[in-house]
């Protein structure tokens, strides 16, 4: 009986070996193609020989004409706009945002508001009357003003009026090489500007007044929308502004009176990238000096154009009070965006002529 038992334990251990190779096989296999699944084919993906598949980092396109991150409060200032004086007005190129409205004597004057830049020589500098607190007001801006209406003067701390009083030390300077009356000299900077601000708060805690497009607004889009190479805002029969399409540079040069509008300094032609143009109500002034001085109706609503890329198109605009945003939109209700540029806003009297073609 042993020699049987001594067979089968060797056909046994024969048999073991045989399982243990075949394992050892399988596993050998196994690890083959996992290396060759995750190693070997790595390997060949990064073959410097072979074409790769880059993927290109496309940096963001940024509005250019205000930096939309900065909470910096703009200044806006009270520029003169008598014939006298126009040929003297300087820093305007600067200005993200100018409003243009009537005062008295069928003048008018411009509110520029500048933030974020470095403008050497701003003005020249004028008074301010009440209604030009109003977009002071919508800014949340610093007023940069030389004198007051009494009205404007009542409504300073019942308002709230944040103001800089530019004079000719601390905020501002005389040209006196100027061959004008004295109250057509008076300028400022914005460094000088910022010796005025003190401890009044330097944070804006209103968004931008405009929503602007870094791609060119797309006319083709909106209902009634008209050529506007030419346009002409009259303001009385003394004042008319008027602007001409420059279709390489994409700007409107800018005119009043037919005669080339341009900056004292550098005597380049002040351009636009955007126009709006409204119109309000104004009236004469009951007040005890009788000097004319009006007042507008520019808190309601009413119609207007917005002027770019030589297209004219209808909006809407609408301000609730003094302190509030004016709302701009397009005919079909859509909040109005603007082209990346500057804007000059004209607020027309109502029963003036606007021509545009």
């Amino acid at each position: 009986m042993e020699p049987e038992v001594k067979e089968k334990k060797v056909k046994k251990i024969k048999l073991e070996n045989i399982i243990i190779g075949i394992v050892a096989v399988l596993i050998i296999i196994g690890f083959g193609i996992y290396y060759y699944l995750n190693i070997f084919n790595k390997t060949e993906e990064k073959n410097p020989n072979q074409e790769t598949t880059t993927t290109k980092i496309i940096e963001e396109k940024k509005v250019q004409i205000v930096n939309l991150e900065s909470k910096t409060r703009p200044y806006a200032v009270m520029i003169n706009n008598i014939g006298t004086a126009r040929s003297l007005q300087s820093g305007l190129q600067d200005a993200f945002i100018i409003y243009e409205i009537i005062v008295e004597a069928g003048i008018t004057r411009y509110l520029a508001l500048f933030q974020d830049v470095n403008v050497e020589r701003i003005g020249s500098v004028r008074s301010v009357r009440h209604y030009y607190l109003d977009y002071v007001l919508e800014n949340d801006a610093f007023l940069a003003h030389n004198g007051q209406s009494p009205q404007a003067g009542s409504d300073f701390s019942r308002l709230g009026i944040d103001r800089i009083e530019v004079n000719n030390t601390k905020t501002g300077w005389r040209d006196k090489t100027l061959k004008v009356s004295s109250e057509h000299t008076l300028f400022t900077s914005t460094e000088k500007l910022a010796n005025g601000i003190g401890n009044k708060r330097t944070e804006r805690n209103k968004d931008y007044l405009l929503k602007y497009s870094v791609e060119p607004v797309d006319f083709s889009t909106k209902e009634n929308v008209i050529d506007a190479k030419n346009v002409s805002v009259e303001y009385s029969s003394t004042i008319t502004s008027s602007y001409e399409y420059d279709e390489e540079a994409k700007v409107y040069k800018r005119f009043v009176n037919g005669k080339i509008h341009k900056d004292y300094v550098t005597g380049n032609q002040y351009t636009f990238k955007n126009i709006i143009v409204y119109d309000v109500a104004n009236y004469n002034l009951n007040d005890a000096e009788n000097k004319g001085r009006q007042g507008i109706d520019n808190i309601g609503s009413g119609k207007g154009y917005y002027i770019s890329e030589g297209k004219a198109v209808p909006i809407t605009w609408s301000k609730t009070s003094r302190s509030a945003q004016t709302i701009y939109k397009f005919e079909n209700g859509e909040k109005l965006i603007v082209n990346d540029g500057n804007t000059f806003i004209q607020i027309q009297p109502k029963i003036k002529k606007l021509t545009i073609n």
